[in-house]
């Protein structure tokens, strides 16, 4: 069944993977809508996917083990993981893809299963000719496309990263944020080496391109980008700082980890997991509606400076979570293609070319011309 379809959305029925969906209806990739429940993955296809009369796709109901996720994926070519949180869910999708031969993407921002996927996957990956490319999304790889360009620049070691967007996190990420920032620690890269960020440091506040009143941001748990430029060798430090731009939102996500936090005190992971989660949903526990341009605005903006040299990059766009579903469809017609440029462990420049994606974003109309200014 799964050979004729050769792409697997995995989580097809939540937020971001209506729009994966979606976007791979438009590149004309048949693929499989997969889930736990078929009921809620018909649904969504039919009510939530523009043009999906259109799309060459099936729904398949699947329990979350690798051996069922190893028989559904047995016969494709790439998997797009939108599961999370993936530190908890997202050890059976990549041993399925191991055992199946498939390339691995997903949406995650967790630091800590980046992490995971580096060290004990990256090379069994490689080894197999495969590619395991996590976090191509939004708030990660459009960053990471500023980054890149600054980086084209000679001298640059250090790498300043603000993350914005406007509108409010899913029910997933919302889940996901919440855990992450409760069970693990973030980091930033200082001289190539992993420092923790202080976890009672607060709320920052930015100046950021294109308005005048302060931002405020959280080190959102680290984010991908200094795990992906940790062996890079022109790059030595990285700190990346993110939000969004409902400012109430912002004030209460502090209070609200903490909270968690005080609360699961003493549990074992598998209760506090648990009692996080429930704390998740009472913070968010409806989808947000679609996207609208007007409204869902991003900002990446990417300060790199070295000792004789400094640029600046600014990626103005609209509607983060179209950019991620995006992102992951044009990553799975990539595969299905041509080999990508770094097997193994990669991110999405890495893998398929900051100039690319960026290219594929602005065909789509999803991102502004980036504004460069360097100084020599």
């Amino acid at each position: 069944m799964s050979n004729k379809k050769p792409v697997v959305v995995y989580g097809a029925s939540g937020y971001t993977g209506r729009l994966v969906c979606e976007y791979l209806r438009e590149y004309g990739i048949p693929f499989i809508a997969a889930g736990r429940s078929a009921d809620k993955l018909n649904a969504a296809m039919k009510s939530n996917v523009a043009g999906i009369e259109t799309a060459s796709y099936e729904v398949v109901e699947v329990v979350h083990t690798v051996e069922a996720l190893t028989h559904l994926f047995k016969g494709a070519s790439v998997v797009l993981n939108t599961v999370g949180p993936f530190a908890k869910f997202g050890p059976e999708v990549v041993e399925a893809c191991l055992a199946t031969k498939c390339h691995y993407t997903d949406t995650t921002g967790e630091q800590d299963w980046l992490i995971t996927l580096d060290q004990e996957y990256g090379a069994r990956f490689a080894a197999a000719g495969l590619l395991l490319s996590p976090g191509l999304a939004q708030m990660y790889t459009t960053g990471e496309i500023a980054a890149q360009l600054c980086l084209e620049t000679p001298g640059l070691d250090t790498l300043d990263i603000a993350v914005f967007w406007g509108g409010s996190p899913t029910i997933a990420s919302t889940q996901t944020i919440l855990v992450n920032a409760a069970m693990a620690k973030a980091y930033y890269l200082e001289q190539n080496q992993y420092v923790e960020w202080q976890p009672d440091a607060g709320l920052y506040h930015l100046s950021i391109p294109g308005q005048h009143e302060a931002a405020l941001a959280l080190p959102w748990g680290g984010t991908s980008h200094p795990v992906w430029f940790k062996k890079d060798p022109r790059v030595a430090n990285v700190k990346v700082l993110g939000g969004v731009f409902n400012k109430p939102l912002m004030l209460g996500v502090p209070q609200i980890v903490t909270a968690a936090l005080k609360a699961t005190e003493g549990m074992n992971d598998a209760d506090r997991y648990a009692a996080l989660a429930q704390t998740a949903a009472s913070v968010m526990n409806s989808m947000p509606p679609r996207e609208n341009p007007r409204i869902n605005k991003s900002v990446d903006s990417v300060h790199a400076c070295g000792p004789l040299a400094r640029a600046h990059c600014v990626i103005f766009g609209n509607c983060n979570y179209k950019q991620t579903g995006l992102l992951q469809a044009f990553a799975a017609a990539s595969l299905l293609q041509q080999a990508p440029k770094r097997v193994g462990f990669a991110s999405g420049c890495q893998a398929f070319g900051h100039h690319e994606l960026l290219g594929t974003l602005r065909s789509f109309g999803l991102v502004q011309p980036p504004v460069l200014t360097v100084h020599r």
